[in-house]
């Protein structure tokens, strides 16, 4: 159904006058005759309008058409007139997904920030592994993601952000807690509960030599829960300095030379509201920013 042929109808139908109608609209008297037969046949061939002398007016089946098609023309304009003003008063949701330990610092900084210089500004974050983030922006569940692995994915884009610097997590009791620096290699064969589950990719590829797959005794998504699980023995965990938390029972100590890096991931192709990419742009040049200064 054509909308301008219904707004034709609906002001014809008020006039009943093609020269007043067709006035009003802005149009020539013969497109506007053009758009009510095309109207009319649309429906079938249904006749909304009959001659009556030089003038035109309403049949049976053209009142009965007008109170729907006025109907629909005011919930119409109701609804565009509430997008238009939604667009600048409506919150605005950025769904943003983060590994374990990108809220410290700065990024923490920037939301709170963005929030304050922008009142419509609503954030919906999820922390989980880059693996599960990556397929939530693929399937624009989320609009970026703060991952640890730039995939080769050709469906994403990836920017770095920054590389942070890991140390393990052990027991107190551990025979290396009290090292002063460790060897990932040292590790290979120690049980490992994982978070962040790439940690564990990167670690193999890293490491002198592959970890049995019984090393690996538990994946969590959150780095808050391996060292809960690394307290009550099940094993070491490596992570990021600015996950670090000073608890009783765990100590920890850097690895030689293991970094990783940071990436901002979107989905190509994907139109976004220019407020997400602003905060998104804001974020990069944030984060490069404090790497100049470092």
């Amino acid at each position: 159904m054509n909308y301008n042929h219904l707004l034709y109808f609906s002001v014809l139908a008020q006039t009943e006058h093609y020269t007043t109608a067709a006035a009003r609209l802005g149009i020539s008297q013969p497109a506007l005759s053009s758009a009510i037969h095309q109207l009319e046949n649309s429906l079938g061939g249904v006749k909304l309008f009959e001659k009556v002398g030089r003038n035109i007016r309403l049949t049976d089946e053209g009142r009965f058409y007008q109170e729907t098609v006025d109907e629909a023309m005011k919930r119409l304009h109701g609804a565009s007139m509430l997008l238009r003003q939604s667009k600048t008063q409506a919150p605005v949701i950025i769904r943003m997904g983060v590994v374990s330990g990108t809220l410290d610092g700065l990024l923490a900084r920037q939301i709170v920030s963005y929030t304050e210089s922008n009142r419509r500004i609503r954030f919906d974050l999820t922390e989980s592994s880059s693996e599960n983030l990556m397929n939530l922006v693929r399937t624009e569940k989320l609009d970026m993601a703060i991952v640890d692995t730039s995939n080769r994915d050709r469906s994403l884009h990836f920017r770095k952000l920054c590389q942070r610097d890991f140390l393990v997590a052990l027991p107190e009791n551990h025979p290396l807690s009290n090292r002063k620096e460790i060897d990932p290699a040292e590790l290979v064969s120690e049980p490992q509960v994982v978070f962040n589950y790439n940690i564990s990719q990167t670690f193999k590829e890293w490491a002198s030599g592959d970890p049995a797959d019984g090393t690996v005794v538990c994946t969590v998504d959150t780095s808050r829960a391996a060292l809960d699980l690394v307290k009550a023995g099940m094993g070491i965990t490596f992570i990021p300095t600015e996950c670090v938390e000073q608890r009783p029972g765990i100590r920890y100590v850097p690895l030689k030379n293991w970094h990783q890096g940071l990436y901002m991931c979107i989905l190509y192709d994907k139109w976004l509201e220019p407020p997400i990419w602003d905060f998104i742009e804001l974020t990069v040049k944030g984060f490069r920013a404090e790497k100049a200064k470092a």
